[in-house]
Parts: C-alpha cells; structure tokens; sequence
C-alpha cells in the first residue's frame, strides 16, 4: 500500500515529500557517505518519480557520477543522487520514524568503523559486493 510521507530539514527551510510502498533503509559506509553525514549514510527507498523538495536545497557535485544534497540554511543532508538518471535517496532522518524504514541492506559494511555497528538480521554487502552492483565495469 502507497503511502505518501513529508519531512524536512533541521530548521524547516526545506520541506520534502514523497511515496513509499514498502520503506526499506539502505545504510552506505564509503568515505564520502561518511564525511558528508560523520557516520552511516542511511537513506529511505521511495517510489521512483515521487519525490519533491521545496526550499533552498543545494547540491555539491560529489564525483562524477553524483551529488549530495544538503539545505542551504542549515546545512542538514538531504539526499544522495545520480547524475546520469536524477535519481534522489532521501535521507532517513528528514522523516519522522525515518519513514516507517526498516534496514535492509548495509553498503561497504567492510568499511564501516570499529567504533560502530549497526543491528538487526540484513543483508552486508562488501565494497566488491557493493561496486559489482553499482558499476559492474568499474574495477
């Protein structure tokens, strides 16, 4: 069942909203996830084409295949997003409940620090997990 959820930032400037039919979180531990949130990059799988934001969101062009979104205002994270299709992973904590998630898979789990880890039964996928899926002709 669709289910269309709102959230925003950390002072409100940007408002996001979008559906989710069956809200699965992804956490992703690679350095630039790591450096743009100081921890696990944990986003809520939304319903392609759902999506919309409204405020003084802002993007940094983060490589050549993507960006990170963050409010202007407050610097909050908003989203991870793909250049080649505009594609956008909310942040899970714009939404309250991080959206009714629940954590399915871990990215780069080999890279995630001792300092932390992150329970419950879901799948790990390790950087050559990881970067198969993504960019199978990457090495």
């Amino acid at each position: 069942m669709s289910e269309e959820i709102r959230g925003q930032c950390l002072c409100g400037a940007v408002q996001v909203s979008a559906t989710v039919d069956s809200p699965r979180l992804r956490a992703c531990h690679c350095d630039m996830c790591r450096q743009h949130t100081s921890g696990a990059f944990v986003s809520l799988e939304t319903v392609p084409g759902s999506i919309t934001v409204s405020g003084p969101a802002q993007s940094f062009k983060s490589s050549d295949w993507a960006e990170r979104g963050f409010c202007g205002t407050c610097g909050s994270t908003l989203w991870y997003g793909t250049l080649h299709d505009g594609a956008r992973n909310l942040a899970s904590g714009l939404f309250p409940n991080a959206g009714g998630g629940v954590l399915k898979v871990e990215f780069f789990a080999d890279m995630c620090p001792a300092g932390y880890a992150l329970a419950g039964e879901h799948r790990k996928m390790t950087t050559e997990e990881t970067i198969a899926l993504f960019a199978p002709n990457e090495e």
